[in-house]
């Protein structure tokens, strides 16, 4: 299969560049696809002809969402529809993703990819109005994926690193510390939900339409920071802080986990979140 990864030095695009032998991949750098370059879409497309395109480009910045509403639209949003056109008239399938984040933290049971959206904040906005733009304008070619809390290799560059590289960092610098107690994630591997995309294109009765993916369970951000320590055995006192869901004035979702139902269908899931967090660390 010829794939087109879009965001190969991402957390996501670099593991599914590194779990993707089989497949014939391209992922140029920024510098040949800025994804909210239309002609430069079209070019890239038009002269690699890829059976999928991978879109995992993002502005994943949420309180910078807040401040620059404009270029989270521009990236989250106009690009996908762009991404989705393009792909529609050139045969080609997409893969795009979008955010536990578009949920209002409403429910306590995990959202299942049918239940109502409710973003809170500019971020979860402008995923949503992406998930609405490459499904209206590819509706029988275009895969959107949901995910929720990741963390990977590659880090993530617009903010400041990984969750759990960061709670590591902290580790070396102070013996306690304080973390929010009041959202409910799935905190997700980019290992493992690499894997599950590639299984989920290679799927021959996967469906164009919305998924769920990640790592089974959930917690809270103190109960992760908890089991990072526990796993590397640091001695860190981590006090719970019930901040309400608030950055600020900008609101996050109280609750926020996803099931993987259409893709658990196909036989496509995830291990739980400590088996993900365990493997992570040790490796």
């Amino acid at each position: 299969m010829k794939i087109l990864l879009i965001g190969k030095t991402g957390q996501l695009g670099g593991d599914i560049l590194r779990n993707a032998g089989g497949h014939d991949i391209f992922a140029p750098g920024r510098e040949v696809l800025d994804v909210t370059s239309r002609g430069a879409i079209e070019s890239v497309i038009g002269d690699h002809r890829p059976d999928v395109v991978i879109n995992t480009a993002a502005f994943h910045n949420v309180p910078q969402c807040e401040v620059e509403p404009l270029t989270a639209f521009r990236v989250n949003c106009v690009a996908v529809r762009d991404l989705a056109a393009i792909c529609r008239d050139a045969g080609c399938r997409l893969v795009t993703f979008s955010s536990d984040y578009v949920f209002g933290g409403d429910k306590r049971t995990p959202y299942l990819e049918d239940d109502r959206p409710a973003p809170l904040q500019m971020y979860g906005i402008s995923r949503l109005a992406g998930e609405h733009a490459a499904l209206s304008t590819a509706p029988d070619s275009a895969i959107v994926i949901r995910t929720c809390g990741l963390y990977g290799r590659s880090g993530a560059v617009s903010k400041g690193g990984n969750f759990v590289d960061n709670r590591i960092a902290d580790a070396a610098k102070m013996r306690e510390l304080e973390m929010s107690c009041d959202q409910v994630v799935c905190p997700t591997s980019t290992d493992d939900l690499s894997k599950a995309v590639l299984a989920l294109i290679e799927h021959r009765r996967a469906a164009p339409g919305l998924f769920h993916l990640v790592n089974e369970g959930e917690c809270t951000w103190y109960e992760f920071t908890k089991a990072i320590y526990e796993v590397l055995g640091l001695d860190v006192k981590v006090t719970p802080v019930d901040r309400k869901g608030l950055s600020g004035t900008m609101r996050r979702p109280l609750y926020s986990v996803l099931a993987n139902g259409k893709a658990a269908f196909l036989g496509i899931r995830l291990p739980h979140w400590r088996d993900a967090l365990a493997r992570y660390l040790k490796a």
